[in-house]
């Protein structure tokens, strides 16, 4: 997990999170879902819950970062998780920018966002920067990242600057702020529970947590 430190330099927060990919994969593979989930130690109720902007779905929000190690070890367990999503239930990113070079990635992830691209291209992403060590932060090494994998170098550059983007990218940055949140990946369900790979001993167990969690908000809306 990644909290929000001092800053970095874009160049010294890239080297730390190639540094610590490795240990943050192994680390999540050998994770066992807890049986039930504790209140206080596997997740907490938030003192000052959010009002959900998906209506009367139940939403989940992911808090993360592409320059994330440990987010990167998450997605391919969210990635399958997201495939059996229930229809009464949304869930939506969130970037979160600790440092400088993840505001660059936080508008990587909304010009994928706003095309459409985010969900498909994401896990490519992660490995791109974790794996393969391309430095998106570059605006023009995504622009000829992203055009190798099938999109409009032009209109990402355009979307990559827009009015749009920079207004989500304030957005999350207000959110992060109202959900006080402090360290990567985070998972919020309904605007009122908050959990994490650290708090259910590593990254296998949080679909599952999520399902508990999601079950537990529907319990609570139907008691209204």
């Amino acid at each position: 997990m990644i909290r929000n430190e001092a800053p970095m330099s874009r160049r010294a927060a890239l080297r730390a999170a190639a540094a610590m990919a490795a240990l943050a994969l192994a680390g999540s593979a050998g994770a066992a879902t807890p049986a039930a989930l504790v209140e206080g130690k596997n997740f907490a109720r938030l003192a000052n819950p959010q009002p959900v902007e998906t209506g009367k779905k139940i939403e989940v929000i992911e808090f993360f970062s592409y320059g994330c190690p440990h987010c990167a070890a998450l997605e391919p367990y969210l990635d399958k998780w997201l495939a059996t999503l229930p229809s009464d239930v949304s869930f939506r990113r969130v970037p979160v920018m600790f440092h400088e070079a993840w505001v660059r990635l936080a508008r990587v992830y909304y010009t994928l966002d706003a095309m459409g691209d985010a969900r498909k291209l994401s896990p490519d992403v992660f490995k791109a920067i974790h794996v393969d060590g391309v430095d998106l932060t570059n605006d023009k090494t995504f622009f000829d990242w992203a055009a190798k994998h099938g999109l409009d170098a032009k209109q990402v550059a355009a979307v990559y600057t827009s009015f749009a983007v920079d207004s989500k990218l304030k957005r999350a940055m207000q959110l992060g702020k109202d959900y006080g949140i402090e360290s990567v990946p985070t998972e919020i369900v309904d605007g009122k529970f908050i959990t994490s790979s650290d708090r259910l001993g590593g990254h296998a167990a949080v679909p599952a947590a999520l399902d508990a969690l999601i079950a537990k908000a529907r319990a609570e809306r139907a008691k209204g």
